[in-house]
């Protein structure tokens, strides 16, 4: 079991506009994406303010968000990379396990990877993922490049959108056809 403390606030940011997203596409009927919680045991508690000041996880969460667009189910973790190298160790092998099984249940599975360094936020779909988390467990780089996602899945505002990723969703679905 993991603790947490304020460094759970990592990424929070881009989980912001995931969720600002989200809540457009709920309004306009374009899909449903629900934040999955992260199931946490509360130790200690601020009694003049009621946060929670150290708790631990429950459990393994699998991914940070599931629900449906249009009919098709999706899941997908959010992650940020301060540099031009993704650590794989920031994926955990139950996520691939979760992700593989709902793509066997023929759901989209993927990643939303926000490059701080580039100020540039990616759509990486699970199979691109799956075959840098493959070398690695075959003794091969323990990390992903820049370079080596598809630069075409770069993701962009849309009006009233802050990250507008069904367009690359799009793209991973003409490329699955």
């Amino acid at each position: 079991m993991g603790t947490w403390n304020s460094r759970g606030l990592r990424g929070s940011a881009l989980e912001e506009l995931i969720n600002l997203t989200n809540e457009q596409y709920k309004t306009k009927n374009l899909a449903l994406i629900q934040k999955i919680p992260t199931p946490i045991t509360p130790v200690r508690i601020d009694q003049s303010t009621r946060h929670i000041t150290l708790a631990y996880f429950d459990s393994k969460s699998t991914v940070d968000y599931i629900g449906v667009v249009q009919g098709i189910p999706v899941c997908f973790d959010a992650k940020e990379c301060a540099t031009d190298t993704f650590p794989l160790d920031n994926i955990h092998e139950h996520q691939i396990e979760f992700m593989d099984q709902f793509e066997r249940q023929e759901g989209i599975s993927f990643f939303i990877i926000y490059y701080s360094s580039r100020h540039e936020t990616y759509y990486v779909p699970y199979r691109t993922v799956k075959i840098f988390y493959d070398r690695a467990k075959a003794g091969g780089r323990k990390s992903f490049r820049f370079d080596e996602i598809d630069q075409n899945y770069k993701i962009g505002k849309g009006v009233g959108f802050p990250l507008h990723y069904l367009e690359q969703l799009q793209k991973d679905l003409n490329e699955r056809d």
